[in-house]
């Protein structure tokens, strides 16, 4: 069986129980938050997923590439995808990320062409990537690559949604976990 976000190499099911916690941060105790570690606190199960979806055919640098620029997308539009900043031992301060996880899968053509349909249809918020971009080298001329084109002749690489979880396991239909 061919692996897929959902199943394993296997296709076997999860051996553990899920956690029927809906929360959408995690809120350890005050007293507690700063000592406690991950393996101290049940596993948080998010209402929503933020999914990257690239096309099977790109070098790994284009994956990096498309990766990054289309999650840069969704933290703009959906602020409260963004966590807190982050601080070290020292008092450093680093930039704030996003507060779940993001899945990254792969799929042809064909799994995006309809990933962005699907996505489009339900109203969910998602940015996409076109081979056109590789060419480009500034904003401007990214965003006007896109609009030379009609929305069902792009010919998109990669695509980031967010939304609730089962709208987004059903845009990402056919896709696989990327390797």
């Amino acid at each position: 069986m061919q692996r897929t976000y959902k199943t394993g190499a296997r296709g076997d099911r999860q051996s553990r129980r899920m956690s029927t916690d809906t929360a959408t941060t995690p809120t350890p105790p005050a007293a507690t938050a700063a000592t406690a570690t991950a393996t101290d606190r049940p596993p948080v199960r998010f209402d929503t997923k933020i999914a990257v979806l690239l096309r099977d055919d790109l070098e790994s640098w284009q994956r990096l590439n498309v990766t990054a620029f289309l999650v840069s997308g969704l933290g703009t539009r959906l602020p409260e995808l963004i966590g807190e900043p982050y601080e070290d031992a020292d008092g450093t301060a680093y930039l704030p990320m996003f507060r779940q996880p993001v899945l990254v899968l792969e799929g042809g053509k064909e799994v995006l062409t309809a990933a962005r349909r699907r996505a489009l249809g339900r109203g969910l918020p998602c940015s996409v990537f076109t081979s056109d971009l590789f060419a480009t080298g500034n904003d401007t001329d990214n965003r006007a690559a896109v609009r030379a084109v009609a929305g069902d002749e792009l010919d998109v690489v990669g695509l980031a949604v967010h939304g609730p979880r089962g709208a987004v396991d059903k845009v990402l239909k056919g896709a696989r976990m990327h390797p």
